[in-house]
């Protein structure tokens, strides 16, 4: 069989100051049709499995377009139409294909296009009407009815933290041979649940929920089960939570309701308070040892955020905290300061604070460069993300990491690289909304989340959405009823 594999991505988040252009995603990752030749990373990971899976089994591999941008805001018209024009005419020059697997987000939204992977998947199902296609998404997707309607199968995540990339990527490759070879009739449906929330699944209801999820796979003819988060900061009309069944020609649209209902009972538990930076700080102050974590929730770049507010360390220096690890901020205008005084200079610094109201006044503190480093990166589940220039900057006992490539904090090693030992820190700062839970837990006494300001506040009831109805919980306390 000819499979054909591709990927383009990104996270819009309709209220980030940044637009995302074709810098942003030569920051993060551009590669045509090469992708599989280079080391493997975060964002090209499942076109190597596909690949090595197809090659293992003698099918011909065609591979076009990998194109990945750290979130954002509104993506560029003519930077989208690009590369789906790119993947489109590859897969034309290819003669169609049996198979196209697709390494998307789900949540990517250009001028122009509300729906960039329903688009894309539109577009490929013109070229090649009979072929099967499968999405592999990111659970916050926008999952829209474009997308159902012209991919044949669609796969999201299902750990949150998103550790389970490599499997979700196997489990689409399987179910895409098994369809095209006739094993299996997939027939996809899904549920809109009416939420609109975070939903981690390290601990508590949504690891249990996932569990069962992961235990029904295969049994009474369901194939697949995902829920579609949704991404809260997509101003987007279907922006929410939906559940996502795929059963061997059987009842999909059932299951997706049951599944769909069964987390819809899980609102309230789901729906846990996040404290304000006082509060949050009171809490942190209270407890007997460290290292505690602090989630940075509003300032995460994996959201579309700057990564350089200050609100947080600046409440910390104001009550006189010490010992205080924290990063990663983006400033490429300090990184490149720092690299040309050199490791052990002392200098004054402006830090944070450049994008604009949600990213705080700039901090301007007195430093000495502790280490200047390039190739750096950190493990996202068991896949690798660049650091770009990364600098370790030290003021008094408050070690701040900086770097030139926008990006949230994953891993402990994003410190510790640099020579920065965790375990001597009181408290370890982190801007990131969830994702450092998979890397940070195992090292914390306790782990806080902060709701602070910027770009993705965690005060769903309240996002200011302009195209979508307030239909959803907790903006309505129980709006299937």
């Amino acid at each position: 069989m000819k499979i054909f594999i591709a990927g383009l991505s990104t996270e819009t988040n309709s209220f980030s100051p940044l637009p995302t252009g074709i810098l942003s995603f030569e920051e993060g990752s551009i590669h045509h049709g090469n992708a599989t030749q280079d080391p493997v990373q975060y964002w090209t990971g499942p076109l190597h499995i596909w690949r090595e899976r197809a090659e293992a089994a003698g099918h011909e591999v065609i591979e076009s377009l990998s194109a990945h941008a750290q979130p954002a805001g509104l993506t560029v018209k003519a930077v989208y139409e690009a590369f789906r024009d790119e993947i489109v005419s590859d897969l034309q020059a290819a003669g169609g294909a049996d198979v196209i697997l697709l390494a998307l987000h789900g949540a990517m939204i250009a001028d122009g296009y509300d729906d960039c992977e329903g688009d894309l998947m539109a577009h490929c199902r013109k070229v090649a009407p009979g072929a099967v296609i499968g999405g592999l998404l990111d659970p916050h997707c926008h999952l829209t009815d474009l997308m159902m309607d012209n991919a044949t199968l669609l796969v999201a995540f299902k750990e949150y933290p998103h550790i389970d990339i490599p499997a979700r990527a196997q489990d689409l490759f399987t179910l895409a041979i098994d369809t095209a070879e006739g094993r299996i009739k997939p027939v996809m449906a899904d549920f809109d649940c009416k939420m609109v929330m975070a939903m981690p699944t390290p601990s508590g209801a949504m690891r249990g929920f996932v569990d069962e999820m992961l235990a029904q796979e295969g049994k009474d003819g369901i194939l697949s089960l995902s829920i579609a988060h949704g991404f809260p900061w997509g101003d987007h009309p279907r922006v929410g939570t939906r559940a996502l069944a795929i059963c061997d020609g059987t009842d999909a649209a059932k299951a997706a309701e049951s599944w769909g209902r069964k987390l819809y009972d899980l609102r309230h538990v789901l729906n846990t308070e996040i404290p304000d930076i006082a509060r949050a700080l009171d809490l942190a102050e209270a407890e007997a040892a460290g290292p505690i974590v602090l989630a940075d929730m509003s300032d995460n770049a994996g959201g579309g955020a700057p990564s350089d507010a200050t609100f947080l360390l600046r409440a910390m220096i104001e009550r006189g905290m010490s010992r205080i690890a924290t990063g990663l901020f983006y400033d490429p205008g300090a990184v490149r300061i720092c690299r040309e005084a050199g490791e052990g200079a002392t200098l004054a610094l402006r830090i944070g604070g450049k994008h604009g109201p949600m990213s705080g006044d700039p901090l301007d503190l007195t430093v000495t460069v502790m280490k200047c480093a390039s190739g750096l990166t950190q493990r996202f589940g068991e896949l690798p993300a660049p650091m770009g220039e990364t600098v370790w900057v030290k003021s008094g006992d408050i070690d701040i990491v900086l770097t030139d490539t926008r990006g949230q904090t994953f891993h402990p090693e994003a410190f510790t690289q640099l020579g920065i030992d965790l375990s001597k820190r009181r408290y370890v700062c982190v801007k990131s909304s969830n994702h450092y839970q998979a890397g940070f837990n195992p090292i914390a006494s306790k782990v806080i989340p902060v709701a602070t300001p910027g770009a993705i506040t965690p005060d769903f009831a309240n996002i200011p959405f302009t195209r979508r109805s307030r239909d959803y919980f907790p903006a309505q306390k129980d709006p299937l009823s």
